[in-house]
């Protein structure tokens, strides 16, 4: 139960329009700046004119005497002009009834900040409280919102406490509190008069600023209304009136027409925001805005069960058009509006019933939603399929109609609805029709509907035929931080970090893309979109057909390969998005070099956007390991399956990806995990032995180094040697099966055919030159002498400084030099050896970035520094030259732990050593705090005034540092004191001084506290710390980190199609295990037994229906076999004479007859008498005919009540009742009475010659000549009234021309007539009607006539009312009657209409 609820809620009022939410922080430039636009654009209405409307103190404006201005209030015996709404009031700063609805659109979207609607739902209905079924309610409710949310629409309703707006607001409030959101996602707008809002001072302020305090106060309201606090904005409409209802009514339809004219999303596709009207319970305001709604072709749908009109539209919309009277609207009206019924006038529940009919005459716009019927889905549902269901009955339906429905199902983002409704066995898409689908999927981030699309025929190489296309998407970029990268290379580096590109920017070219694509996977790939320098022609296309992708204005060369599955999956990946990418990555062919490459080009993106999006780094180094993971996926599928395959793959260069290898992609990605696969590492280990085989053990490999005869022995095993054993095995093998095949066969051709090609293709052994020259091109061996010779240098380097380092340098000491040069050159060669074509500053970058490289470097200074010192002639010199050459053999054999990185067993444990120096730097600070801490405190206990820098430190930091290492000194123990050990003054240099002394020469310093000072420092820096540096080692042994190096080979075509093979067979193995889990299971189940039950009720449902239709069926025949009964009786009792009645005929429905659509409505046999001269609105006048029921149409049906009015657009005299009577509508009633628009009373006759050709020589398109109709605005058939006196000879010359009737007048004679006589037209009256004749005529199309013709239509163009061939079909624009002529012309032809 809702309860009234008095609380302050503040609420956003903008020019008197209020936007309800939370304290609004909102800088005060921002407000100046609104409140200044609000003065300009926004008004209110004031009286300024009191007239009391009869109560004491109350003016006419419903506003009391008080709230006027003194010049308002007029003296006691003013006899000037009466009160006038319209005129009496004055323009202020309040949303006006006249408002422009432009403004408040502005207003919405530019200062709210309101997105565009992708759909407009206006809730309408009872205005007061009403009660609705708790089951339906949840429907209502939950479809309500889903549909918001899906779909990004907004919600208008009427914006006050009561009624359907109450449901809607507690709607929202659900979905708020169960989100767990302080601001909705969903928009409900509420448009509410100003006069009728209770606590309405709360919202004025003299400047229009925000926050106002608003309190919903239900039970202090009286007759007026509170506002519904759970909206999320207010427009509130002010006309100048007090307490008047329906006020906004026409500004509200107004802002619905001008916001379903808007276009829908980004691009120009021609659709605009669809607008759905859902009502709920309501009166006959409603049934005025449903009727005016579904005029302007807007859906309703309607929900049966939830009171007064809803349910009296839901129960005749069911019912065959024949029965839907007066009295049946009568009996339902008294059977749902109960005591208000009794209020209701005659004449109102007319009018009522007609505008029922009409309503029911458009079933493709109205929906019904019976909850008992529709218990398999929610109103969100119905909303949609509605939309969907007046698009596909358009006017101009066919492939534009489906097309509508497929953008606005992409826009709302429903995959369900596309399934169920557009994707059907009626409709046949290619992948054209869908690209623009596509692409708005692509940049609405809909990735369910991208893979929708793939399903249903899209071609993605289709898709990204034209390079527009792709620069398009790269433009719709979401904000991200490669968005900002492209766009400052674009401005030329102009934008700074954080900033945002402007909307006026350059535009971007696939070039911009390639150079930052490049920048991000490294200058090692070449570009992917590289210009050509010359363009190409047709012949110079490759017969594959990879056609390159142009940049602006740019062609691209024939040896870059367009790969647009790649396109797709980097387009999808620069922008951090998971789920497009993951389908991306689906359609390339070179996956496993794609997925390292995504991840190449995330984890560059992640470091180089810092800290400034920590959140979105973490995303993207994220991703980067999933497709870390993927790559590996693909790979040990691969690999299981074949392993030498699966290392081609590795080392092939992959045109795609700029003509790098995925074992380089690996290693520049960083990618551990992936380079520590076992068939990684297996080709690595392959690469490192070269043609040596991998199963030769290492001390073969250096016993054949030293004594290289044993290779010729079989000593050392070859790669060639077991390619030439496998070889022979698979020879021997498909030996044996030939011979078991053919074993019954003596021919000995097909022997030798099926043999021959096998000895062709036989492997040579090694000679011996080669075998030689692989065991020393190997890396293993290369790299083994490589240590060799580093050894060697290392003994050489510490022969020289213990045994030969003389004055004069000898032998050993210049071949030193000669071998340290040889470093130096391999040193220059590291750094400008540009293998990948990158630069040199890019090698140096990479080459200052090596540690080791750091330390080679340094040792080679060193080495310089003490060979200068050396070679010095002074004697101090020459020893400082030796020392420093002596440090710089320490940092020679440091380098020694860089040559065993790659040792299985040594190599992590170096790695780790080195990681653990920086944890080591931060140990000895925290060490040398407790160091320096107890070493100046001894210091100073124990020694006064030490003056000598070299023993102050000795005591301060050497000997507390000794300690930690269990050096304990005797200095702070007097029993262990000597005299001879120190000096008193501090005099002699080698003995430090002595400490301070007693009287008996003794040490004077608290020994119990040195001793406690000793006991605590070890107990933390021996114990405490070393543990902690023990505990912060610990975790590094357990990394392991290998490094390899990669080969470039070639690969045919299908090795790509044997990778894409592998990635569908582990993809379909992931989803497997997903599928196979248990929680996946348990949905299945779930949603299998749901299906069943549905499956279920559906069967129910349908017998149900089907047992009440025979039952309906079998009542007609009994009520048909009652009156053939009386018929035989009236026979018998006339004794042999005829009866005076006729014998009914026993004839009843069709058994197999459907029900139509989802409204349930049926079509009868006849169509009603002239619907469209009985519309209310008399065309171009402010006149409304009075309603006239379908039953009370022909004259003979009396209908006391029908009292029309009289309408002459011309001045006439022919309004005499006895004039007016010699004429009546041989069709009935229209509703008026009069000339109306018509040149004269009784039949106005109208002539219509209709030519047509055919466009085509298949005959399949038939046209029409047509004329353009100024007045009217659209295309129509040439016609003109008919004079009297006037023969058709010269009524054809009037209308079609004196040149053209000159070149028809023999054809027309001998036209074929279409139709003759009255017809329905919304100019008729009861006196005035049109009576048409429409002839046909057709001409060929290679005939002199059809020339004529044709020159005609093309001179008419500067004319005031020109001809055009029109295509005869139902899209045609013209009026109902000439349609049905169309309709019947195309059948003569058959041809489709």
């Amino acid at each position: 139960m809702d309860e009234a609820v008095v609380e302050p809620t503040p609420v956003q009022t903008l020019a008197r329009s209020a936007v309800k939410g939370q304290y609004l922080s909102l800088s005060p430039s921002f407000q100046r700046s609104l409140a200044s636009w609000v003065k300009v654009n926004i008004k209110k209405k004031e009286c300024c004119f009191y007239v009391e409307d009869g109560r004491e103190g109350i003016c006419k404006c419903g506003y009391p005497k008080t709230e006027h201005y003194d010049e308002a209030i007029k003296p006691e015996d003013y006899m000037g002009e009466q009160w006038d709404r319209h005129r009496h009031v004055r323009e202020y700063i309040r949303v006006s009834s006249d408002t422009s609805c432009e403004s408040l659109y502005q207003l919405m979207t530019e200062h709210w900040k309101l997105r565009s609607p992708n759909l407009l739902i206006s809730v309408t209905g009872g205005a007061k409280n009403f009660y609705i079924k708790t089951h339906l309610k949840d429907k209502f409710r939950r479809g309500l919102i889903k549909v918001a949310q899906t779909t990004g629409a907004w919600i208008l309703t009427g914006g006050t406490h009561t009624g359907v707006m109450k449901h809607v607001g507690m709607a929202v409030r659900d979905y708020t509190l169960s989100s767990g959101l302080t601001e909705g996602q969903i928009v409900v707008i509420g448009v509410a008069p100003w006069g009728v809002i209770h606590n309405r001072q709360a919202l004025i302020h003299p400047e229009g600023c925000f926050p106002a305090y608003y309190s919903l106060d239900e039970q202090g309201q009286g007759r007026l209304s509170c506002l519904d606090i759970n909206h999320t904005h207010f427009l509130l409409v002010d006309d100048g009136t007090h307490g008047h209802y329906g006020v906004e009514i026409e500004l509200r339809a107004r802002l619905e027409k001008l916001i379903s004219q808007q276009s829908l999303g980004n691009r120009e596709s021609g659709v605009t925001i669809p607008v759905v009207c859902v009502v709920l319970d309501g009166g006959p305001g409603t049934l005025n805005t449903i009727y005016n709604a579904m005029l302007n072709h807007t859906p309703c749908v309607v929900l049966e069960g939830s009171g007064r009109l809803a349910d009296v539209i839901a129960h005749v919309a069911a019912l065959p058009k024949s029965k839907v009277t007066l009295v049946l609207i009568n009996q339902l009206m008294k059977r749902f509006f109960v005591q208000e019924y009794k209020s209701f006038a005659e004449v109102q529940v007319i009018e009522w019933t007609k505008k029922i009919q009409d309503i029911i005459r458009m079933p493709h716009l109205l929906t019904v939603f019976r909850i008992d019927e529709d218990k398999n889905y929610d109103v969100d549902v119905a909303i949609l399929q509605a939309l969907l269901k007046a698009s596909r009955s358009d006017e101009h339906a066919g492939r534009q109609s489906w097309e509508r429905q497929l953008e606005l199902a992409v826009a709302w983002n429903r995959v369900d609805i596309a399934e169920s409704e557009i994707f059907s066995e009626e409709s046949q898409w290619t992948s054209c029709d869908l690209h623009p689908a596509m692409f708005s999927a692509l940049v609405g981030d809909k990735p369910e509907f991208v893979r929708l699309l793939l399903e249903n025929g899209v071609c993605v190489r289709k898709f990204l035929e034209h390079e527009d296309t792709l620069c398009e998407l790269y433009a719709h970029l979401p904000a991200c931080f490669f968005l900002r990268k492209l766009a400052k290379r674009v401005q030329g580096g102009k934008i700074r970090r954080g900033q945002e590109p402007p909307p006026g920017s350059k535009k971007i070219s696939l070039s911009h893309v390639a150079d930052e694509v490049r920048h991000l996977l490294g200058s090692f790939t070449q570009p992917l979109y590289v210009p050509s320098r010359y363009k190409m022609t047709k012949d110079d296309v490759p017969s594959k057909g990879l056609v390159d992708l142009p940049c602006s204005g740019e062609e691209w060369t024939a040896d870059t390969v367009w790969d647009p599955g790649r396109d797709l999956f980097l387009w999808a990946v620069v922008q951090n998005n998971r789920e497009l990418a993951e389908i991306g990555w689906e359609q390339c062919r070179d996956c496993i070099a794609a997925a390292l490459a995504a991840s190449k080009i995330l984890r560059k993106l992640a470091q180089e956007s810092g800290e400034d999006n920590c959140e979105e780094a973490k995303e993207m180094r994220e991703l980067a390991n999933y497709y870390e993971k993927q790559a590996i996926g693909v790979f040990s599928e691969c690999h299981s399956w074949d392993a030498q395959r699966a290392q081609k793959l590795l080392i092939r260069v992959s045109p795609s990806w700029g003509k790098s290898t995925c074992l380089w992609l690996a290693l520049e990605a960083d990618a551990k995990s992936f380079i520590a696969h076992s068939g990684v590492q297996a080709l690595l280990t392959q690469i490192w032995c070269g043609e040596l085989s991998v199963d030769n053990p290492h001390w073969k490999v250096l016993v054949c180094m030293v004594f290289f005869p044993f290779i010729y022995t079989g000593f050392l095993t070859f790669r060639r040697d077991e390619d030439i054993q496998r070889q022979a095995e698979r020879t021997e093998q498909q030996k044996l099966a030939m011979d078991s095949v053919f074993s019954g066969s003596s021919d000995t051709k097909i022997k030798r055919h099926y043999r021959g090609p096998s000895h062709q293709s036989e492997l040579k052994p090694l000679n011996c030159s080669s075998r030689l020259m692989s065991l020393f091109t190997s890396p293993q061996v290369k790299f083994y002498w490589n240590i060799a010779s580093y050894f060697g240098f290392l003994w050489l380097f510490a022969v020289v400084l213990m045994i030969d380092f003389q004055d004069y340098p000898s032998w050993r000491e210049l071949l030193l030099y000669v071998w340290l040069t040889s470093l130096v050159c391999e040193e220059v060669r590291q750094l400008y050896h540009d293998f990948d074509g990158s630069g040199f500053r890019k090698k140096a970058k990479m080459y200052i970035s090596d540690l080791w490289n750091i330390l080679d470097v340094l040792s080679i200074i060193l080495f310089i520094t003490g060979l200068v010192c050396r070679l010095q002639a002074s004697g101090t010199v020459f020893y400082v030259g030796k020392v420093v050459l002596c440090i710089d053999f320490i940092i020679f054999c440091l380098r020694l732990m860089a040559i065993f990185t790659i040792s299985r067993t040594l190599g992590p444990k170096i790695i780790i050593v080195r990681r653990m120096m920086m944890d080591l730097f931060f140990f000895m600070f925290l060490l040398s705090i407790w160091v320096v801490a107890y070493g100046v405190a001894k210091q100073g206990i124990l020694i006064h005034n030490e003056d000598r820098l070299n023993w102050i430190i000795r005591g301060a930091v050497y000997e507390p540092y000794l300690i930690i290492f269990g050096n304990v000194p005797s200095n702070i123990d007097n029993t262990q004191f000597d005299m001879g050990t120190c000096s008193v003054n501090g005099s002699e240099p080698l003995k430090p001084k002595c400490p301070v002394l007693n009287d008996d020469n003794m040490p004077a310093f608290p020994e119990w506290l040195t001793i406690i000072m000793l006991c605590v420092y070890l107990l933390f820096a021996n114990i405490l710390l070393l543990n902690l540096l023990i505990a912060i080692f610990n975790p590094w042994f357990k990394c392991m980190i290998f490094t390899g190096q990669e080969l470039e080979q070639t690969v045919d075509e299908e090795l790509l199609s044997w990778e894409a093979y592998m990635k569908d067979n582990y993809l379909a193995s992931t989803r497997q295990d997903e599928s196979q889990s248990v929680e996946h299971r348990i949905q299945d189940t779930a949603e299998k037994v749901g299906v069943m039950s549905e499956l279920l009720e559906r069967e129910q449902e349908m017998v149900s229906a089907t047992m009440a239709k025979r039952l309906a069926r079998l009542e007609e025949q009994v009520s048909e076999s009652t009156k053939a009964l009386r018929w035989i009786v009236d026979a018998l009792k006339s004794q042999g004479c005829k009866s005076k009645m006729q014998p009914p005929l026993m004839t009843g429905k069709s058994s197999d007859r459907d029900d139509g659509e989802s409204s349930g409505q049926e079509t009868d046999e006849e169509s009603a008498p002239h619907t469209f001269a009985r519309q209310l609105q008399y065309p171009s006048s402010t006149v409304e005919r009075f309603p006239v029921p379908e039953e009370k149409v022909p004259w003979e049906v009396n209908f006391t009540q029908y009292l029309p009015p009289v309408y002459n657009r011309q001045d006439s005299n022919d309004s005499d009742t006895a004039v007016l009577d010699k004429y009546r509508n041989p069709g009935g009633r229209t509703g008026i009475r009069g000339k109306g628009a018509l040149k004269s009373l009784g039949p106005n006759h109208v002539f219509h010659p209709v030519i047509t050709r055919w466009r085509d020589a298949e005959r399949k398109v038939l046209e029409f000549l047509a004329v353009w109709e100024d007045a009217e605005k659209h295309w129509a058939l040439p016609g003109a009234p008919a004079k009297p006196d006037e023969c058709l000879a010269q009524t054809l010359e009037r209308i079609l021309g004196k040149k053209l009737h000159d070149k028809t007048k023999s054809k027309l004679d001998t036209g074929e007539q279409v139709c003759k006589g009255y017809v329905d037209d919304s100019r008729n009256t009861d006196n005035a009607w049109i009576e048409t004749t429409i002839i046909t005529l057709h001409c060929d199309k290679n005939t002199p006539l059809m020339a004529d013709l044709n020159r005609t239509v093309e001179s008419s163009t500067s004319s005031h009312q020109p001809f055009q061939w029109r295509e005869v079909s139902s899209a045609a624009c013209v009026c109902p009657y000439q349609r049905e002529a169309l309709r019947q012309i195309a059948h003569s032809h058959k041809t489709h209409f």
